[in-house]
């Protein structure tokens, strides 16, 4: 498993803490050309790690907005990494950039071996997606959705977000009924969180923006629960639905632990030793040079990361498996 972090966007979301750096159209080409040489340099430099990660053989390109990034420079990296064809190849991309690149763009992803192509849509609402601060609305949304589905091979995974203050379960349930007229193979909701650093925290400490009631997130949850399940998508995580067949591979295997390679500032990583032994490490955030740390997990921490996220999934902690929660691990971990 290979996941690579694009730290690029052409603006900031208001709710967003994932390392990113602006770049503008043009302007900022030597950044991107110069990101790109030193991403390929630590592919090279880590070349072993990657080796050992790769017993899932997928690749997940994140940001950021990977689709910010010019096709050539995506292929350098794709042709560096030398990996291919994988089993599933996904990378996210703004509906915005989708719609000004157009088909050809779309063809450039493919003949990457782009499988997965995942858009954040967060919301068809147009004065929410103001609020967020996403820089496509819900009609540059809908055209982007129909140019991807005419690529029949692709994958198409769309994002929405509930919990927004003012949002609602009307909006919600808009937003929602016409992304299911879209029909795509697999929908993520996520609940809108107040992350540190963030341009949304900074408004709720000033009192500009108040956090939506708790109850009216476990209605808009619920509404999504049974309204997808009705129109024939698996909940099979917490804030993810496919259609079935169409689960997401190289993010399940986060769930249950599977080793995998972060490349890109800000990325993590999981080795597993022979022996059992567990090591995680993480990028700085930076352009250049960044450098890498990490840490070897306890016993209990990697029992402790087991349990929650394999009880995120519809599987959960059974005892049939070796995840299964007994009175006294739950005790110890108390």
């Amino acid at each position: 498993m290979i996941y690579i972090h694009i730290p690029f966007c052409r603006s900031f979301c208001t709710y967003c803490d994932f390392y990113s750096e602006i770049a503008c159209k043009g302007r900022d080409s030597k950044v991107l050309e110069s990101f790109t040489d030193e991403l390929c340099a630590e592919i090279e430099a880590r070349r072993d790690e990657i080796e050992a990660s790769m017993g899932l053989n997928t690749l997940y390109i994140g940001g950021g907005t990977p689709s910010v990034l010019p096709l050539a420079l995506l292929r350098r990296i794709v042709d560096t990494l030398g990996y291919g064809p994988y089993r599933e190849f996904t990378i996210e991309v703004n509906p915005d950039d989708i719609c000004e690149k157009g088909t050809e763009y779309i063809e450039g992803l493919i003949s990457l071996g782009v499988t997965r192509i995942s858009m954040g849509v967060q919301s068809l609402d147009d004065s929410i997606l103001r609020w967020m601060n996403r820089r496509h609305d819900a009609a540059e949304a809908a055209k982007a959705f129909s140019l991807l589905r005419s690529f029949p091979g692709l994958d198409l995974s769309v994002d929405l977000i509930f919990g927004v203050p003012e949002m609602g379960i009307k909006k919600l349930r808009k937003s929602v009924e016409t992304v299911l007229e879209w029909r795509p193979d697999h929908i993520s909701a996520y609940q809108l969180s107040i992350e540190e650093g963030s341009t949304l925290a900074e408004m709720i400490e000033q009192g500009k923006v108040q956090e939506a009631p708790e109850e009216d997130c476990r209605n808009q949850y619920d509404f999504l629960c049974a309204r997808l399940r009705e129109a024939g998508y698996h909940h099979y995580e917490i804030s993810n639905w496919a259609l079935p067949g169409h689960e997401a591979v190289h993010n399940s295997a986060y769930w249950t632990r599977q080793p995998y390679i972060g490349l890109g500032p800000g990325a993590h990583s999981l080795s597993i030793a022979p022996d059992g032994t567990q090591h995680r490490s993480w990028n700085s955030d930076s352009l250049n040079h960044w450098t890498s740390e990490g840490e070897t997990l306890t016993p209990k921490e990697i029992r402790e990361e087991e349990i929650m996220l394999l009880a995120r999934t519809d599987k959960g902690p059974i005892p049939e498996s070796r995840w299964f929660v007994s009175d006294d691990l739950i005790s110890e971990l108390i």
